[in-house]
């Protein structure tokens, strides 16, 4: 709810607040177009200025987004529920099914920017995947669209040595993804880790994913372990914030 009534507050965010509580009351809904920095002017007796900072507030959060020379309007883009526990279960990608199947529902999934390599393994990633001076590790970068939306960038390291010859080494692994032919090989996973961050993104990491100012992405580092817990993969995620809510469910 708005704090409306704390007189410390700058006017642009108290502004602000008052646009997204009609913005979730539904009096401005998806693709709408909120009240341009003349209107704010005139209804809350502001300067350019602070109208303009209030509307960058809703930008910034990923609730609203200008479109140039038109205004700025609510985000229509409905941000993905990722099912942080169920999206790993084994009968997800055991199955053949994507472990994004979890999430999207009937939404449209492009997966682009693929490219698989060979390479030296990070010292960071070599640590984790108990790997020897000089092993090298088959990586695979992608970009994750959802609804015409990038929303995800994933770099995955394996030991090369481990996948060598299988399908993971290819652009597309086959139904049940790199998860599935793990199990194929006699190394499918039946235990994660996941560490969780936040900071603001790189100018690379903004332009591939189309992030407006001021949105932070989310980090997500999993790491794969064996039933004998030999780690076998090592994923790291950058998401953008706005388009993510993240969802554990678990029982007590």
């Amino acid at each position: 709810m708005a704090n409306t009534g704390d007189d410390r507050r700058p006017k642009y965010q108290r502004i602000a607040d008052t646009l997204r509580e009609a913005i979730r009351s539904g009096e401005y809904g998806p693709g709408d177009r909120l009240p341009g920095e003349n209107d704010l002017m005139a209804a809350h007796g502001v300067a350019r200025m602070t109208a303009r900072q209030a509307l960058g507030v809703l930008r910034d959060e990923g609730v609203a987004e200008a479109r140039k020379g038109a205004g700025v309007f609510v985000r229509e883009f409905r941000p993905l529920r990722r099912r942080g526990i169920q999206r790993l279960a084994q009968q997800q990608w055991g199955n053949g099914r994507s472990i994004w199947s979890a999430d999207i529902g009937n939404r449209s999934l492009e997966v682009d920017q693929v490219t698989v390599s060979e390479e030296a393994a990070p010292e960071g990633v070599a640590a984790v995947l108990d790997l020897a001076g000089g092993e090298s590790v088959c990586v695979r970068r992608r970009r994750f669209v959802l609804d015409g939306k990038p929303v995800l960038l994933a770099t995955s390291y394996l030991p090369a040595a481990l996948v060598a010859g299988s399908a993971i080494t290819q652009e597309d692994t086959g139904q049940g993804g790199t998860y599935a032919r793990l199990a194929e090989l006699g190394y499918g996973p039946v235990h994660f880790r996941e560490e969780v961050r936040s900071r603001m993104p790189s100018r690379d990491e903004a332009t591939r994913l189309s992030l407006s100012a001021g949105t932070p992405v989310i980090l997500v580092c999993r790491t794969a372990f064996t039933d004998a817990g030999r780690p076998v993969e090592v994923n790291e995620m950058t998401l953008d914030a706005a388009s993510y809510i993240l969802e554990y469910d678990f029982d007590a």
